[in-house]
Order: C-alpha cells, then sequence, then structure tokens
C-alpha cells in the first residue's frame, strides 16, 4: 500500500518538500489554516487544521494511518512536530523538548549561548532605562519575519517599540539589544546524522538602506561567507560544544548572527533549515537530494540514507558561488512586471518565486513584505555571480499605473566585497 505523510505547513518552501514525497511514491497530505496555501496545491490531500491542533491532527493521523510526519522550514512549525510525532510514536529529528525550546526562544537561546562562552549581542532591561546605550533594536522575543522590531534612537521612542514588538511576540515578551547598524549579518547551518555534524552553508545576509527604510528587510543573501575562514578558525568550536551540550544527534540547525571584528554575535536560532531556496542550490552542485533524505528519516529514522551522503565540510560548494536574491519594492499598485520570461531563460537562475504580482496594492510594512521576490542563483565563482546579479535587476522591472518603476534599494554590485 502506498505510504502516507503529512507535512506541516503549505508554503512555498513545504512545496519541494511535496515534490520530493511524490517523487519518492508517497501520498501527501498538507495541513495548515489557510486554503490557497502553494503546497497544498501540489499535494494529494490538503487539511485545514491549524498546526496548533495537536490533538485533531494526531486523530486524523491515527485514523487514517499516516506513515509520517514532517516539518523543516518554518519556525512555529517545530513545536508541533515534535509534539505530534511523539504523540504518535513517529521518526523526529527533534530529540527532546529541551533543543526545540532552546531553539526556538530567543532567551533560552541567549542562556545557552552565555552557558557555552557564545557571544551574543549585549542586551538591556526594560526595566532599567538609564542603563540603555542607544540606538537599540527593539524586538519579539518569539516572533518570525522581522516583524514587530523598531530602531529606537532615544528613550521616548522605547514605550510604543515594546508595544509594538510585544503584539507581535507569541509569549507577548519584548528584546531590547544594542543595535548592530551595518554589521556584518552571518548565517551557518549544519546537518547533523547520528550526532555528527557537517557544515552545509555560510553566507552573508545583506539589509537595505535604513535611510529607505529597508534596514530590516534582506534584499540578497551569498553563500559561502566572507567570513567562512573566521568563523571556523574563532567561533565554530564553541558553537558546536553548544549543539553538543544540547545533545543534537540528526537534523539541520541554523544560527544567524552579526559579525563583530573577530567573532560572530548570535541572535537566531533554528532547529530547521534557513527560509530559503539554498538547499535547492547546494543540492545542485553535490548531486544529491537533500528533501529526500528528510523524507527518508520521516519514514524509517534513519538520517544516513541513499538519498544524501554528507561529508564534514560541504560549505565550500566546489568554488561555486550563489545567491537567493530578494528585489525589494515601494509601495505601489503593480500594474505590470517585466523581464521575468528573460530570467528564467538564464541557465543560472534554478528558480524563482514572487511575493507579489500584477493587481496587488503593496503597503510599506519595512519587513519582508517588501520583497517582491526570490531569484535563486547558482554562478561559476564570485566574480560571474556579481554579473549575474547586476544583469537580473537590469532586467527585471515592476512598474505601477503611471510606469514608474517600482523596485528599488536592491544591491549594488559594486559595493560588494
Amino acid at each position: 500500500m502506498t505510504k502516507k505523510i503529512l507535512i506541516l505547513g503549505g508554503a512555498n518552501l513545504h512545496c519541494k518538500l511535496v515534490k520530493a514525497a511524490r517523487e519518492m511514491g508517497l501520498y501527501t497530505i498538507v495541513t495548515d489554516y489557510l486554503t490557497d496555501s502553494p503546497a497544498k496545491k501540489i499535494a494529494d490531500q490538503s487539511l485545514m487544521f491549524n498546526i496548533y491542533d495537536e490533538d485533531d491532527i494526531v486523530a486524523f493521523c491515527k485514523r487514517e494511518k499516516v506513515d509520517a510526519v514532517i516539518s523543516t522550514h518554518i519556525d512555529p512549525c517545530q513545536r508541533p512536530y515534535y509534539n505530534i510525532c511523539n504523540k504518535l510514536g513517529l521518526p523526529c529529528y527533534i530529540g527532546n523538548w529541551e533543543q526545540v525550546f532552546t531553539l526556538t526562544d530567543k532567551d533560552a537561546f541567549k542562556a545557552a549561548c552565555l552557558r557555552n562562552n557564545v557571544d551574543i549581542i549585549p542586551t538591556y532591561d526594560a526595566n532599567k532605562p538609564e542603563d540603555i546605550v542607544f540606538p537599540v533594536l527593539v524586538k519579539p522575543a518569539h516572533s518570525r519575519g522581522s516583524r514587530g522590531q523598531t530602531v529606537c534612537n532615544s528613550i521616548a521612542e522605547l514605550p510604543k517599540a515594546l508595544e509594538t514588538a510585544r503584539a507581535e511576540s507569541s509569549n507577548h515578551n519584548a528584546i531590547i539589544e544594542k543595535y548592530m547598524g551595518n554589521k556584518g549579518d552571518f548565517t551557518m547551518t549544519y546537518i547533523f546524522v547520528n550526532g555528527v555534524p557537517h557544515l552545509t552553508k555560510t553566507s552573508d545576509r545583506y539589509l537595505g538602506d535604513l535611510e529607505l527604510g529597508l534596514e530590516k528587510v534582506g534584499i540578497g543573501t551569498i553563500s559561502p561567507s566572507f567570513y567562512a575562514d573566521m568563523y571556523k578558525r574563532n567561533v565554530q568550536e564553541r558553537i558546536l560544544n553548544m549543539l553538543r551540550d544540547l545533545n543534537i544527534q540528526n537534523g539541520p540547525v541554523f544560527m544567524q548572527g552579526f559579525v563583530d571584528d573577530d567573532t560572530v554575535r548570535f541572535y537566531d536560532p533554528g532547529y530547521r533549515f534557513p527560509g530559503s531556496e539554498y538547499d535547492t542550490m547546494f543540492s545542485r552542485i553535490w548531486d544529491m537530494d537533500i528533501m529526500k533524505m528528510m523524507v527518508e528519516f520521516a519514514l524509517t529514522g534513519k538520517m544516513d540514507n541513499q538519498y544524501c551522503k554528507l561529508l564534514p565540510d560541504m560549505s565550500e560548494l566546489k568554488g561555486h558561488a550563489v545567491i537567493t536574491l530578494f528585489p525589494a519594492m515601494k509601495e505601489g499598485h503593480i500594474a505590470a512586471i517585466e523581464g521575468l520570461d528573460a530570467i528564467a531563460a538564464m541557465p543560472e537562475v534554478i528558480g524563482y518565486t514572487l511575493r507579489h504580482n500584477v493587481g496587488e496594492n503593496v503597503p510599506f510594512t519595512r519587513n519582508v513584505n517588501q520583497r517582491f521576490g526570490e531569484f535563486d542563483v547558482i554562478a561559476e565563482d564570485y566574480a560571474a555571480l556579481k554579473k549575474l546579479i547586476a544583469k537580473i535587476l537590469s532586467t527585471l522591472h515592476v512598474k505601477d499605473p503611471s510606469g514608474n518603476e517600482l523596485l528599488y534599494g536592491n544591491i549594488d554590485v559594486d559595493k560588494l566585497p
């Protein structure tokens, strides 16, 4: 009989899980609270259970004899994923509650960093305003997508910023931390197999300009990172000690931080893959299939399987350079989009997704909704990548009804290292 797999969450990022599972001959089921989720459109079956409806999902899985449950990309899904798998007795790469709590709660994560001498961004107590050194970044303790974040330059701006952050936080707590300004934004990802870490990603995230209101909007992420050697030399062993302390055995773990001279100050973890198509580009370069590896684990509990044989450090990408490019756009009504066919025809562009389309009114939200879409590019080397970035940005146009360009504030390749 055809085996069934339930995928928690139906965002674009989950489509590759559906595709991988279907190629493996599985019957795919996707659940979330939205009727038009992209992954639902390509799955064999869709459900309207919210990911937090754990008991209802468990009852469905028992009744329909679901063989596997999986979640790999979005933070809110990770705690339900752990709980549902535990109740069903199914394989889950998250080993215990401490792991998932530490890697989804910013306060718990900071405590773990301090225990293991991992550098973090200096934080301040809202009850001791006299100790705060401005500027600071006020953000939700538990949220995603840069929502609820505010840069404050004075004590007068703090109350409103705290209110905004708490409203966006699932635990209603806010964090006040030193604003790191134009420091380099660094991300790394490990995939653990039976307790052995494999470094699969280092990357540099580029944010938009503060003057344009894009300081919280990622406009591109390039791998490998220019800080990779410094990270491996000065920071990596402390990170691995922290993950060993948590007894991480299987699955993807990523962390994000700001480069500060000869260290990285971390601020965001995840017991999952980062929210991009990097894993697809990685799989293309190394001729393997990470998503099928994860699906196979959901079925068997074994990460070391036929679909993906990992080496200790594969983050150098055989000399290639890749970018996940997020063109940013202004507030406005989208009347026309030009250049998509030409970009799709570029052999280096392995795929793209759009966040906004013709007919939409896009507000100015100063967060991820300012991204027009995502373009995933593999180049032979860094010099070739810079040329491709410039070519894509000069080819793509998003116009308002008067013919004015809505794209703005994007990567200037002349300013890249």
